[in-house]
């Protein structure tokens, strides 16, 4: 669960809805699987 700390908004619970709070949870996993899609591959 690292990956929640790296986004500052999830680091704590700021939000008052629990679909506003997962939205921006599956925004920080798309921007981790784009991360990862975009990385030159290792030869």
């Amino acid at each position: 669960i690292g990956w929640i700390s790296r986004n500052r908004r999830l680091a704590r619970d700021f939000e008052r809805h629990c679909r506003i709070a997962a939205a921006f949870v599956r925004m920080a996993m798309i921007r981790i699987m784009l991360r990862r899609l975009a990385r030159k591959p290792s030869v």
